[in-house]
C-alpha cells in the first residue's frame, strides 16, 4: 500500500467517526453477506447502499434493526439486520 492510499484511508476512518460518533478504534467484529434474495437498494444518509450477496466487514452492533458497516470500498454506514446473512 503507497503512502498516499494510507492516508486517503486514515481520512475516511477520520470522517466516519466525526459523522457517527464513532470513538475507539475501528475494529472488524465479524464479516457478513447481504442477503441474494434482497431488492439493491441505494444508499443515502447514513445507510450504506446494499448490492445482492456483497459481503461488508461488521463494525458494531448498533440495535434491533440496524448494523454498522463497511464495505469493500471503504464506505461506511448502516444496514437493516433482516438483509443480513452470516457467513
Amino acid at each position: 500500500m503507497t503512502l498516499k492510499e494510507c492516508k486517503k484511508e486514515e481520512k475516511a476512518d477520520r470522517e466516519f467517526q466525526k459523522k457517527f460518533k464513532f470513538e475507539g478504534s475501528i475494529s472488524v467484529l465479524t464479516q457478513m453477506m447481504v442477503d441474494p434474495a434482497t431488492a439493491e437498494k441505494r444508499g443515502g444518509g447514513k445507510n450504506l447502499p446494499l448490492k445482492r450477496g456483497e459481503i461488508l466487514d461488521v463494525i458494531q452492533f448498533t440495535n434491533q434493526e440496524q448494523i454498522l458497516c463497511r464495505n469493500s470500498q471503504r464506505r461506511y454506514g448502516y444496514v437493516p439486520r433482516a438483509v443480513m446473512l452470516h457467513l
